[in-house]
């Protein structure tokens, strides 16, 4: 595989980790991604540092598929940037300043390529309608003379246990000011995320942005919405036997494209992380999530179908078990063959005890 350059934008060349991915970052990202982006920064230290996808994989002992998924992760993110050439094959990485910016004008062109091993486009954040602006020390005070924004500060200063940074504010009073969120869905939206375990700013806003995309703008429809999505959560986590986490955000989105996409109900996509378990005896979002596309494609959305189809499997099976046993080894078995789809079947119908 063909090497990869990798080159920053940022003069310093010490392996050094910023406060604000420490502080914005860190705590909502998967900790294998962590990992990556601290051994790209630990790579600046070489000069005119290359490194391949499948050397970094041996290291962490991980997936070429999945150093390429950390890297659109941290690509969204607006902290590195990938390069292709015109036959979209990844030839550089380019690890952005971390400083705070101006928010919402990511560093990516317009033109930029997007990478084909980023499998979960429904992880990216919309845009929002229009864009953030930074408030004045004067715009604040304004605003805290409305007596329901100071008391949506104070009780939002309780949830986050912390006083609340410029940052913090700029983003509350842009709910408030720009999304039309009113303080008390603002409230909602921050007990929501901190019961989940999010206490950062920029997954409070990542929240709302989708809330406003699918046009909640009330309490009540998001505790609706809340509260289908935390019976969804709950039956994935039990079924895969995960515990002592959160659910990352590409694994949450999944779930949210098994139940607003494909219909599925939690029945069926318990039984899909029942099977996940089975066969490979670990859990696996990226299987399941097969595990569910396929049977969408098939449109096998019951647990009656399940059982149709694992019984033409069984008959497909004994039908093809060889018959008139030779004492000569080598010619004995009865010759099979199946397709791509059929052993797609077999993969995704292991036998279970219902």
């Amino acid at each position: 595989m063909a090497k990869i350059m990798l080159s920053s934008d940022n003069p310093n060349t010490a392996t050094s980790v910023s406060n604000v991915f420490i502080d914005e970052y860190m705590s909502d990202a998967n900790g294998e991604f962590v990992k990556i982006y601290l051994y790209l920064l630990r790579l600046m230290n070489q000069p005119d540092a290359t490194f391949s996808i499948s050397s970094i994989a041996d290291k962490f002992e991980h997936t070429e598929k999945d150093i390429k998924r950390a890297l659109c992760y941290w690509e969204r993110m607006h902290l590195l940037r990938l390069e292709y050439d015109g036959c979209q094959n990844l030839t550089g990485i380019c690890l952005l300043d971390s400083s705070p910016k101006v928010p919402d004008q990511p560093e990516l062109s317009a033109n930029s390529p997007v990478g084909v091993e980023c499998l979960h486009p429904s992880d990216q954040v919309s845009p929002p309608p229009s864009m953030k602006k930074t408030y004045s020390p004067n715009d604040i005070q304004q605003f805290r003379q409305d007596e329901s924004v100071a008391e949506l500060f104070f009780i939002t200063e309780r949830y986050l246990a912390r006083t609340l940074s410029a940052t913090d504010i700029n983003t509350i009073l842009y709910l408030y000011d720009v999304l039309a969120f009113s303080a008390d869905l603002i409230e909602y939206l921050v007990e929501y995320c901190v019961s989940k375990g999010h206490t950062s700013i920029r997954y409070i806003e990542k929240v709302a942005l989708n809330w406003s995309k699918n046009g909640i703008k009330t309490t009540a429809d998001a505790k609706s919405v809340s509260n289908l999505h935390s019976q969804s959560y709950f039956t994935v986590i039990k079924s895969l036997g995960i515990s002592g986490r959160n659910l990352v955000p590409s694994e949450t989105s999944l779930i949210e494209k098994w139940k607003s996409e494909y219909g599925f109900s939690n029945e069926m996509i318990s039984a899909a992380c029942q099977r996940t378990i089975q066969t490979i005896h670990q859990p696996s979002f990226e299987y399941t999530d097969s595990i569910l596309s396929n049977w969408h494609k098939k449109q096998i959305h019951s647990i009656a179908d399940i059982t149709k189809l694992d019984e033409m499997y069984k008959s497909q099976k004994k039908n093809d078990k060889p018959t008139n046993v030779s004492k000569n080894k080598f010619n004995n078995f009865k010759q099979r063959t199946y397709d791509y789809d059929e052993l797609e079947k077999m993969l995704l119908t292991t036998n279970t005890s219902h």
